[in-house]
């Protein structure tokens, strides 16, 4: 299967669940694929978004200095040759960080009709209603109304955002609740594994719920449901 149908199947699932499922079938430890919850949708109506990672490094806050947007316009035309649909990933290393705002709807709609459908960044992100027109999907630390002179560096190299590092290629997956990298090594097998987590889930769920039924038999039924779906470890 290409790559591109994987990121399509991956779109049926919200990132929670893949979270969930990725924890039971990849040694990737947790620390590693799931971003803090400082970086959050500003654009939760658009569902899931999932594309491969195009990362680079950004300082729009601090004061003075030109714009220098070579590797910007370098990126876009890259992004405009993938495949797959891509996430654009933004480091910010300003002097301002509370002041960092990555992009509004403008660059959001060049980067959208290159094939880049979403940002992930530990910075801001303006212009929320012209993003939802789109529809291009941010997650951020929230909303910035300005910037200083935009400033790109360091393109196409691995980059930490949200407590987690992201390398060029690796598979974004957001929604409401927060963002994943999904570890490469699980990739072609998610989407069938999400579909048992799923069940495991729906019927565990059932079970936890139920007040006539004490704790440590709902512990034990829960365990029964994990080798069931084949989760157990």
């Amino acid at each position: 299967m290409s790559l591109a149908s994987i990121l399509e199947e991956l779109r049926n699932f919200e990132t929670a669940l893949l979270a969930d499922t990725i924890s039971y079938i990849d040694p990737t430890p947790a620390h590693e694929f799931y971003l803090g919850g400082s970086v959050r949708s500003v654009t939760p109506s658009l569902g899931p978004t999932v594309g491969v990672a195009v990362p680079c490094e950004i300082d729009s806050s601090s004061p003075g200095g030109t714009p220098d947007v070579e590797e910007y316009w370098r990126q876009v035309e890259e992004i405009s040759h993938m495949k797959e649909p891509a996430v654009w990933v933004v480091k910010c290393v300003g002097s301002r960080p509370d002041h960092e705002c990555v992009l509004g709807d403008g660059m959001a709609k060049t980067l959208f009709a290159a094939g880049c459908i979403g940002v992930v960044t530990d910075g801001g992100v303006r212009d929320v209603n012209g993003l939802l027109s789109i529809p291009f999907a941010a997650y951020s630390k929230g909303v910035t109304i300005h910037h200083c002179a935009l400033r790109f560096r360091n393109i196409n190299r691995p980059v930490e955002v949200g407590g987690v590092t992201i390398h060029p290629g690796d598979v974004m997956h957001g929604d409401c609740e927060g963002v994943i990298r999904v570890p490469s090594g699980c990739l072609e097998i998610l989407a069938s594994k999400a579909v048992q987590m799923r069940g495991f889930e729906s019927e565990a769920h059932c079970v936890l719920r139920r007040s006539d039924v004490a704790p440590g038999e709902k512990r034990r039924r829960v365990a029964s449901l994990l080798e069931k779906y084949r989760f157990a470890k």
